[in-house]
């Protein structure tokens, strides 16, 4: 075993929040459906035994400080006051002894609320409009109260949602539970407690934002109005808990605002609508005299929700500059997050930039990555790709709120790469009853996924790829510049392979006929098809795939892209980026009309065609690819030619399996039905599990 590279040793030293010290300079920062007190999948507040295991195996791998995630002060369905469960707080009480023999520290998160951000499901928004049924269900959720706003707003989520204003008894209420939560936390030997948030566009953020708060009594209009609302929460758990007890504060730096529901991406030139750099330099000096001892800080609000929750398309460690920045005007510790590398977080804290690296997803798609840091071993790190497909997969696009399913809504902060994350009794990896020869066809994600989970249960595993290297479909998905962590997943499978040498891996080795495969079990992963258009002079089109793998160049600067779901976006981002003149083309009335793509993913490819102005043609069809361009035709029935050098075509794709399933046959991935690296690796564990 190695040691530690010297480049990290500055995250592996002490800090403290007010009294607290804490042994290194990692956080685990706070993640939906990480709460301690249960999310939404039991009908009221408990202590979640999943998340309490979840916690200690971070605890047991070295992490600094634990942030759960957010716990309601009042709970989503059934309406309970976190305070009023003290059994919920005594079985913490037990748990936090757990957490204190590995030397990590913990704060408990406890939100005010969401506001205009919460995620209604799309079946809500029409209870929502339904007063008499709103009422009936209002014992069980309470629609009204879980999206009331500082003052009259637009969801975020649907056009046919206006919040109401949240009344002062409310507001009191929810300073007080605060005050009575936090004192339980103390009792319970929580290390400290943090407010959710002047954060993200969050309720308490709502308040602060000049866009947001059109109120007129004490709770709004001036500066100081503006921010009572987090102050008092502070001012009331001193109080109750004494000053010394820590309270941390989730905090957004700036807003990136241009207006509702539009984001600034990085780079471009607005105007602010939301918290300004002027205005944040004052408020973050204005919350630490108020009684905060930390701010927890990045940047965003659900308008602009690729700042604090960001995707693959933005740059790595995106909110250092600003979070730097802010700390010049408080003397109370900061933690930056946000795509945040170690070599880049631990250079920032030997700088005296910020006090702590914040870490969220990380932690999903891999929990031993800080012992893996410390003994020099970050090759086996397995990396997030930023996809949200299972951790936070809230899609939205035009005519639909929120198309998660309710299952995904109550089991958000689950991971696409191991399905495990917070369903340890769902999933586990436990020795076969009986060893089996199995064959596996297609050496894609699936495809070893497949073979190392087998191999890991103790049957005999012969994997077939008909090309040269494993990766499948997923090496042209990667193929982007921005896709580095994309690339280097594929590099951790193949290492992973390559630590089961008891797995024969046959490359350059096509299966037509699976009869002639010597296996008593046979699992088909060959992935998928494109979709071809019957449309005039298609050939003359370049497969999306040919194009990523750079099978096919592309002529000229002028390119359309036909077909606006996520890898057409992708593609023409990717066309920008080389400095091309993409356009494109897509028969649905929005870009990436999909489920399971978080809307942190997709408002940023949006916002950032709109900020770049990228034609985009919604409600519109091809009927032509010509040597010089194509035809098209809208949804008024006018067609027009658009002029371009090249035509990408990213039409989707159809199951491509070479076998059907019946018996000893399964199949998995893209090969039974097209999805994303969730569905692919989930599905592979469904099978094998069983196997």
């Amino acid at each position: 075993m190695e040691s530690l590279n010297p480049k990290y040793e500055a995250l592996f030293t002490p800090w403290k929040i007010g009294n607290v010290e804490i042994k290194n300079r990692i956080v685990l920062c706070p993640m939906g459906g990480t709460s301690l007190f249960g999310w939404m999948e039991h009908t009221g507040n408990h202590f979640d035994k999943e998340a309490a295991k979840f916690f200690i195996e971070k605890a047991n791998n070295n992490v600094g400080l634990i942030i759960p995630g957010i716990a309601p002060i009042k709970s989503t369905f059934m309406g309970q006051w976190l305070y009023k469960n003290k059994k919920m707080f005594a079985e913490l009480k037990e748990f936090m002894k757990e957490i204190h023999k590995t030397g990590a520290k913990l704060f408990i998160q406890i939100t005010a609320g969401m506001g205009r951000s919460w995620a209604i499901p799309t079946p809500l928004v029409m209870l929502h409009n339904m007063p008499v049924v709103r009422d009936l269900i209002k014992p069980i959720i309470n629609i009204p109260y879980q999206s009331a706003s500082p003052s009259p707003l637009p969801s975020r989520w649907s056009d046919k949602v206006t919040t109401r204003a949240m009344k002062e008894k409310e507001i009191l209420e929810i300073i007080d539970a605060f005050a009575k939560t936090a004192e339980l936390c103390k009792w319970a030997d929580v290390d400290g407690v943090e407010v959710h948030a002047v954060h993200e566009g969050y309720l308490l953020d709502q308040f602060t934002l000049e866009y947001t708060n059109k109120r007129t009594d004490k709770w709004g209009g001036s500066f100081e109005n503006r921010y009572r609302f987090p102050v008092e929460i502070v001012k009331a758990i001193k109080e109750r808990c004494g000053k010394d007890y820590p309270v941390s504060l989730r905090y957004s730096v700036t807003s990136k605002v241009k207006d509702f529901c539009v984001g600034a991406v990085p780079g471009e030139e607005f105007t602010e609508i939301g918290r300004n750099m002027e205005e944040s330099e004052r408020a973050a000096k204005y919350l630490q005299d108020a009684g905060y001892d930390m701010l927890n800080a990045d940047n965003g609000t659900y308008d602009s929700w690729y700042w604090a929750h960001p995707p693959m398309y933005m740059p790595l460690n995106c909110n250092l500059e600003d979070v730097s920045h802010i700390k010049k005007f408080v003397d109370i510790p900061v933690v930056c997050a946000g795509r945040m590398e170690p070599e880049t977080g631990a250079k920032a804290i030997s700088e005296g930039k910020i006090d702590a690296m914040g870490v969220a997803r990380q932690f999903l798609a891999d929990a031993e990555w800080i012992t893996k840091l410390i003994e020099n071993r970050t090759e086996d790190i397995r990396p997030c790709i930023c996809c949200h497909n299972a951790c936070f997969n809230m899609s939205h696009y035009k005519g639909v709120a929120n198309a998660q399913s309710i299952y995904d809504a109550s089991h958000i902060a689950r991971c696409a790469l191991d399905p495990r994350v917070m369903q340890s009794d769902k999933y586990k990896i436990e020795p076969a009853k009986r060893v089996k020869r199995i064959a596996v066809i297609g050496g894609g994600i699936g495809g070893m996924e497949a073979a190392l989970l087998c191999s890991k249960r103790g049957h005999r595993v012969t994997l077939y790829e008909k090309s040269d290297k494993l990766g499948g479909v997923f090496i042209a998905a990667a193929a982007p510049s921005y896709k580095e962590k994309d690339k280097m997943l594929i590099a951790w499978y193949e290492r992973e392979m390559a630590k089961h040498p008891e797995i024969e891996i046959k490359l350059n080795t096509e299966i037509k006929d699976i009869t002639t495969l010597d296996a008593d079990e046979i699992i088909v992963a060959t992935g998928a098809k494109a979709r071809k258009l019957p449309v005039k002079g298609y050939d003359k089109g370049i497969e999306a795939v040919d194009f990523l793998l750079k099978k096919k160049e592309i002529k000229g600067e002028n390119a359309v892209v036909i077909g606006g779901g996520l890898t057409g976006c992708e593609i023409a981002y990717e066309l920008y980026l080389d400095g091309k003149k993409p356009v494109i083309v897509e028969m649905q009335n929005d870009l990436i009309v999909a489920k399971g793509v978080c809307l942190a993913n997709s408002s940023y490819l949006r916002d950032f065609f709109n900020a770049n102005k990228v034609p985009v043609h919604l409600e519109t069809r091809l009927t032509e690819i010509l040597d010089d361009g194509v035809t098209v035709t809208n949804a008024k029935g006018e067609s027009f030619k658009i002029d371009a050098d090249s035509v990408i075509l990213s039409c989707g794709y159809i199951p491509d399996p070479v076998a059907k399933k019946k018996g000893n046959v399964h199949i998995i991935g893209d090969a039974s039905s097209v999805g994303n690296l969730r569905t692919v690796i989930w599905g592979a564990w469904d099978v094998c599990m069983k196997l």
